[in-house]
């Protein structure tokens, strides 16, 4: 499966945050539409999720026209190729160059969890934290992200992103057709499988010379 740059551009658009209502029975929650999201590339100094480091090299960020923020970490989890977990807020600020969001929840994606459409559907518990950026995506450059958060359950999340430097890729997003979301839900997945496959090449390493070839046939398995 060839995934080429415009395709992982639109890949993350799915990943959207949960209702602004928190239901307790999960089969009754829903997902708002996404206005705008960017995802950024680079290195994650600490990743910590009840106690257990992790690895990271992208985080996205995701706008609701409700007014929900959330930042989503895909893990380099060894043991779990489905670990995501996102921190989301509907209260934010920002200060010049530096965005802070209060977290009230978090996403948890799992191989374990329900699928829906071939996808995991996330728990959604909640949680009191803070995120903070430095950056602005108006000038597609943000250079770092932390997150930290304690859930109801007294599990805490936390993580550090530094940029690579690179330009971040932002989208704005119009409403789109119900039939869409499929599309792009098997897009996101996709998009997590090539994350996923890239960490393992660096885990493994893989020479550059052999990198893509090892990535095409990892997201093929």
């Amino acid at each position: 499966m060839r995934i080429r740059g415009r395709a992982i551009a639109v890949a993350f658009i799915c990943l959207v945050t949960a209702s602004s209502t928190l239901i307790a029975d999960e089969s009754e929650r829903h997902e708002p539409d996404v206005d705008m999201f960017a995802s950024m590339a680079g290195k994650c100094p600490a990743v910590k999720v009840a106690g257990r480091d992790f690895m990271c090299t992208s985080v996205a960020f995701f706008h609701s026209p409700g007014g929900r923020s959330s930042f989503t970490v895909p893990l380099n989890d060894p043991d779990d190729d489905s670990h995501i977990i996102t921190f989301s807020g509907d209260k934010a600020r920002r200060d010049q160059d530096v965005y802070e969001l209060t977290v009230d929840r978090m996403l948890l994606k799992s191989k374990d969890r329900p699928k829906l459409n071939g996808l995991p559907v996330p728990s959604v518990v909640l949680a009191s934290g803070a995120c903070k950026q430095a950056g602005n995506f108006a000038t597609q450059r943000v250079s770092s992200v932390s997150c930290a958060a304690t859930d109801a359950n007294g599990v805490k999340y936390e993580f550090q992103f530094e940029s690579d430097g690179s330009p971040i890729r932002v989208m704005m997003v119009r409403a789109v057709d119900p039939e869409a979301d499929e599309r792009r839900a098997k897009a996101l997945a996709a998009h997590i499988e090539q994350i996923k496959c890239r960490q393992k090449a660096d885990a493994e390493g893989v020479l550059p010379r052999d990198r893509t070839d090892f990535i095409l046939q990892c997201m093929d398995e």
